[in-house]
This record gives structure tokens, C-alpha cells and sequence, in this order.
């Protein structure tokens, strides 16, 4: 079943609305028109039930009536759609106005309230009431009784016009709804448009948020961020992909050129095996890129997920200090180490980690100096802190430091087998244990600082 459509929705919600509130106040209208033609009625019984109550009401005997007939007949008998009936106590009329009107044996009853009585075509609307006489213990009974036919006609006439408008307004209504539905949702059209013409080289449009209503401004604003997030993300995904093509071209180049070099004369097995051994060096090299980038690769898509098993930083640390040390040694370089700390996490990843910032740093740092490891610990947090003296990075650089392929500069550029992908690894395990990562150089210091959740 095909649904209707948003700007039809929100037309035929605006029609019912109106034809709702329109059919309220056409009901309520009728309802207060009768209320108030029954209140005027009611008044215009009381009025000439009191005037003929004052005067029988001073009459001894039944036989004094003929003295006062005049004076009903003035009272009574000037208001053309009024009836009554005078009535004694064994039911004979003693008087009616006009002559031979009938009103109903049922209403004959004194009560006091207002009732109705449907008279052929004729629709009356009466009163009952008992008149005490001076010298009788019954009194009589007078019914009066006024003719609401043309009441009921204009009520009639009142309701057909109220459907006929009712249904006139209901149409108006449903074209007005749409028209407003439809200029009120055009921003969103534009939006819709824009969304349909947005590729990878259309994504520096961005939607005006001044020209749209406040109500789709917050989307407006997500969609314009979400824009700049898939332009930030095609344009580091381009260069990557410029990045992994020029890292991977450099040893296939030489691979071929070695490769052709070797075939381009007869040579002896010594000579084969050497060349062989070369290839082997940069297949290897090749082969820990690609892992690396898958690696990068899972770590982007929340593939990678560390065990969390209780980890003391003080003791990984100094395990892969021993073996630095043996490395430090060759190139004049001390390490130390301080503090201590636990936390939640895979001790693996972790000890790749520090290796890829601790083999940085020994790269860089210059014979005679010093590597410094210092971790602690508070308010729920574990801080490790690598520090190393050497050329220091540019403030411009420090933000792209861990982008994949990323160098700052020739100074600190990651030469032989390395690929520039270390930092990039070493930020997506701490990011998967739930860490930091930040990195300072001033003074001739670089400092690589990292953050863990203490251990629970």
C-alpha cells in the first residue's frame, strides 16, 4: 500500500483541524442560539403567567371570572403566537386564547418547567402553572404555550448552511494545507536536492543554514557536518591511497631493477643467491607494509578489540628496555626508567606500542643522550610519558604526526624499513584501550605522552 506523502500528510492533518475547530464552534453556535431562544421564550411565559396570576388571583369565585375576561383577552390574546388554556379542578376551560385551542391532557399537570408538544405541524413550547383563588381551596390551572415553529425552521436552515460551509471550508482547507505544506517544506527539498547531487567531487557545497527556518537548521547543520566529515575523509582517503601506491612502487621499482639486472648476464649461484637475498629483504619489508595498513585497516572499522586482562605498565616496560638497551648501547644511548601503574588491557598490543615509540625515539636521539620513561598514576588515570632529547618537530606538524605516511620532515623522517606507519599503530591501540595520545617538542625535547583508564 503506497503512503501518502509528507507535504499530503500535513495538508489533510491542516483540513481536519479546521474542519474540527469550524464544526466546534458551528455546534456551540447552534447550542447557545437555542439556549438563548429558550431563555426569551421562558421569559415571555413567566411575564404573562405573573401578569394573569395578578389578575385572577383576586377573584373570590369561579363565577367573577366573566368581570376579568376583557382583561385576559387584552393580556392574553394581543400575542399572536401564544395559547392558553384555563383550566378548573374538575378539567372544564373556562377560558382559551385564541377560541377553541387545544393543549395537551398530559401537560395539564401543574409543574412549573418548561415542556414541548408537537401540534400537527406546529411546535410549542409551554408552561403549566396553578392560579390560587381567594375564596376556593383548588385554585385553576393555566397553561400557557408559545408557538416555536419558526424557531425550530431557522434552526434547520441554520444547520444545512452550517454542513454546506462546513464542507466548502473542509475543501478550501485541504488546498490551503497543501499549498502551505508544500512552501513550508521547500527548504527540505533543497536539501534533498543538494543530497542528490553530492559525489566525490561535489563535496565542498554546503547548505546556507541562514536561509532555512529554525525548525531545520539542526538538520541543515548535520548535514553540512556530515559533508565536511566525508570531504575530510575522501581527501585522507585519497591520500592515502597516494601514499600506499608511492610506498609500495619504491620497492617493486627496485625489485624489477635489481631483478633485471641480475638476469641481464649469466651469473654464478653465489651471485644468484645474494640477489635472491635482497629480494627477500624488500618482500619482507613489502609484506610488514601490508600488514601495518591492516592492521589500520581493522582498527578503523572497530575490528580490533584488546583483551582486557590486568597489565602492569612498570613491568612491560622494563622488559622492553632490556632489549633496547643492547641497542642503546651500540649507539651511545641511556635508557631509564620510573614510577609505576595497572591497567586493563592486552598486553600484546600494548608492548607494540611502546615498541614503536621507543624505537622512534632511539632513532632520533643523539649519541649521549638520555630516554626517559616515566609513568604514574591518579584520580583514575595512568599516564606513560616517553621522552627523548633531538631535533625537535614543528608546532605545524605535531597535529598530523600520527596521520598514516605522515612525516614532518626530512629531519625526522622514518627511513629504511620503516613506512611511517608506527605513530599511526601506535595511536589506534591506544585509542582501542580507551586512551590518549599527544606528543610535545620544544627546548630539544619530544615527548610522546599516553593515557589509560586505571585498572578497575
Amino acid at each position: 500500500m503506497r503512503r501518502l506523502s509528507l507535504t499530503a500528510r500535513l495538508g489533510l492533518l491542516f483540513m481536519l483541524a479546521l474542519t474540527a475547530a469550524l464544526l466546534s464552534a458551528g455546534l456551540a453556535f447552534q447550542h447557545l442560539s437555542r439556549q438563548h431562544f429558550e431563555s426569551l421564550d421562558h421569559h415571555v411565559l413567566l411575564e404573562k403567567l405573573h401578569a394573569t396570576q395578578g389578575v385572577i388571583g383576586a377573584l373570590n369565585d369561579v363565577a367573577e371570572l366573566d368581570s376579568v375576561r376583557p382583561q385576559l383577552h387584552a393580556l392574553l390574546g394581543a400575542h399572536q403566537e401564544l395559547r392558553a388554556l384555563l383550566i378548573d379542578a374538575d378539567g372544564r376551560v373556562l377560558f382559551a386564547v385564541p377560541e377553541g385551542a387545544r393543549l395537551p391532557e398530559a401537560r395539564r399537570v401543574a409543574s412549573g418547567r418548561l415542556w414541548l408538544w408537537q401540534d400537527g405541524e406546529r411546535l410549542l413550547r409551554g408552561m403549566t402553572s396553578r392560579v390560587p383563588l381567594v375564596g376556593r381551596a383548588q385554585g385553576l390551572t393555566l397553561l400557557l404555550a408559545v408557538d416555536v415553529t419558526h424557531h425550530e425552521a431557522f434552526f434547520a436552515e441554520l444547520e444545512r448552511w452550517l454542513w454546506i460551509a462546513l464542507a466548502v471550508c473542509a475543501l478550501l482547507s485541504a488546498g490551503l494545507g497543501w499549498l502551505v505544506a508544500r512552501s513550508g517544506l521547500r527548504p527540505l527539498r533543497e536539501v534533498t536536492q543538494v543530497a542528490a547531487t553530492v559525489s566525490a567531487r561535489s563535496l565542498k557545497e554546503r547548505i546556507p543554514a541562514q536561509a532555512v527556518p529554525v525548525e531545520l537548521r539542526p538538520l541543515v547543520t548535520s548535514f553540512n557536518g556530515m559533508l565536511e566529515r566525508l570531504d575530510e575523509s575522501f581527501v585522507r582517503l585519497s591520500n592515502f591511497s597516494a601514499d600506499i601506491a608511492h610506498e609500495l612502487r619504491t620497492p617493486l621499482t627496485q625489485l624489477m631493477t635489481h631483478t633485471e639486472v641480475v638476469l641481464g648476464r649469466a651469473r654464478s649461484l653465489e651471485e644468484y643467491q645474494e640477489a635472491l637475498y635482497g629480494n627477500l629483504e624488500d618482500l619482507k619489508r613489502m609484506a610488514r607494509m601490508i600488514d601495518d595498513m591492516l592492521f589500520l585497516a581493522k582498527a578503523d572499522n572497530g575490528l580490533i578489540v584488546p583483551e582486557r586482562q590486568p597489565v602492569a605498565l612498570h613491568q612491560l616496560t622494563a622488559q622492553l628496555l632490556d632489549y633496547y638497551r643492547l641497542l642503546g648501547e651500540d649507539a651511545g644511548v641511556e635508557l631509564s626508567q620510573d614510577g609505576s601503574g595497572m591497567i586493563d588491557g592486552d598486553a600484546g598490543m600494548l608492548r607494540r606500542a611502546l615498541s614503536n615509540l621507543l624505537s622512534n625515539a632511539l632513532r632520533y636521539t643523539p649519541a649521549g643522550g638520555c630516554i626517559r620513561v616515566h609513568i604514574d598514576g591518579g584520580d583514575g588515570r595512568v599516564r606513560l610519558s616517553v621522552e627523548n632529547p633531538g631535533p625537535g618537530i614543528p608546532a605545524e606538524h605535531l597535529g598530523r604526526l600520527f596521520d598514516r605516511f605522515y612525516r614532518a620532515d626530512p629531519a625526522r623522517r622514518e627511513g629504511g624499513g620503516h613506512a611511517g606507519l608506527g605513530l599511526a599503530i601506535t595511536r589506534s591501540i591506544v585509542e582501542a584501550h580507551r586512551g590518549h595520545i599527544r606528543c610535545e617538542s620544544a627546548n630539544g625535547l619530544t615527548r610522546f605522552e599516553l593515557e589509560f583508564p586505571a585498572a578497575q
